[in-house]
């Protein structure tokens, strides 16, 4: 787990999210599937606190890890992403016209859950606070 510093604070804001093609079909495969790995991370290009740790393009559904920092929404983060690589996939691969007669190619929303960081492990950073703030821990650089 690594923890992120933005200006005003500290985060691990660590998603698992999913979402499937329009209808749920079986079309990401081959050389679709390979374009969709592809352009996942373009997203970073844009907003680079934004981290795709992991991910995995199966047949009828992608699985994203994503870090996603305080300052934007989930929804809008995935939005965006799912927007973009549908005008990307749907500009490129033209047989998809007949399998989608409109401007689509993503089904709308996706599942989203937090990946929680272990219980005991956020009891022992509560408690090395503690003792950092009474100062029974020395915090030094070694010189």
């Amino acid at each position: 787990m690594e923890i992120r510093y933005s200006a005003h604070g500290a985060y691990h804001h660590q998603y698992h999210i999913v979402w499937i093609p329009k209808y749920r079909k079986a079309l990401l495969k081959g050389e679709l599937k390979q374009y969709v790995e592809q352009h996942l991370n373009d997203i970073s290009a844009y907003h680079p606190e934004i981290v795709i740790e992991k991910y995995s393009v199966q047949k009828d559904h992608v699985h994203l890890v994503i870090i996603i920092p305080p300052k934007f929404k989930v929804f809008d983060v995935i939005g965006k992403i799912k927007a973009n690589t549908s005008r990307e996939i749907r500009t490129h691969f033209a047989w998809l016209k007949k399998e989608y007669w409109l401007n689509e190619f993503w089904s709308p929303g996706f599942f989203s859950s937090t990946m929680v960081v272990n219980e005991e492990v956020i009891k022992r950073y509560v408690e090395f606070q503690e003792k950092v703030d009474k100062g029974a821990i020395q915090l030094g650089f070694g010189f």
